[in-house]
């Protein structure tokens, strides 16, 4: 009897460990037209500062993988490209999966930050990965971050010139950061 209720205690204890998955993909996103912010699930899509050459406004927009037909959002700014896309979550993450593809050679950082933006996690490559051979389609790549309480990601690298989309994000979020 004893042990029936520490098997019940254990399951009801993973239950209350219970995360969920959230997907955003864009592509119900339309190509090519600059926006100030856009949201899906909940997530808030924009700039992560202002303009440092500019006084426009800073704005994010689609971009087409031609291979695959996906949509990625990216920094639609193509003089102030140091400037992060940053996803604000409705509620914390304990892991954000970023998947990406860009510019042949273009470094990818991706940053998890708490709620006071201090960065707590961060991923990243030296260079975007690049074609095999001329007809191959631009790869993609993931970068995932971790930590207890992500309230918003930042991703980054291209220099002007270059690009850097995210194709898909996936945000691990559980009952315990709620």
């Amino acid at each position: 009897m004893i042990r029936c209720f520490a098997l019940l205690a254990l399951v009801g204890a993973a239950a209350a460990a219970h995360s969920d998955e959230i997907v955003i993909d864009f592509e119900k996103a339309e190509i090519g037209k600059p926006v100030a912010s856009w949201t899906d699930k909940g997530v808030v899509f924009n700039l992560a500062g202002p303009l440092a050459h500019s006084q426009a406004k800073g704005r994010v927009m689609f971009f087409p993988h031609l291979a695959t037909n996906h949509k990625g959002i990216l920094n639609a700014m193509a003089a102030e490209q140091a400037i992060p896309v940053q996803a604000t979550f409705p509620t914390s993450a304990s892991a954000v999966t970023l998947v990406l593809w860009g510019s042949t050679g273009c470094p990818a950082l991706l940053e998890a930050l708490d709620k006071d933006g201090v960065v707590v996690d961060h991923a990243s490559v030296a260079a975007v990965p690049g074609r095999k051979a001329p007809g191959d389609p631009i790869p993609f790549l993931q970068l995932t971050v971790k930590a207890p309480a992500i309230a918003a990601i930042r991703f980054s690298g291209p220099r002007n010139g270059e690009f850097l989309a995210a194709d898909e994000i996936r945000i691990t979020t559980s009952d315990a950061n709620r």
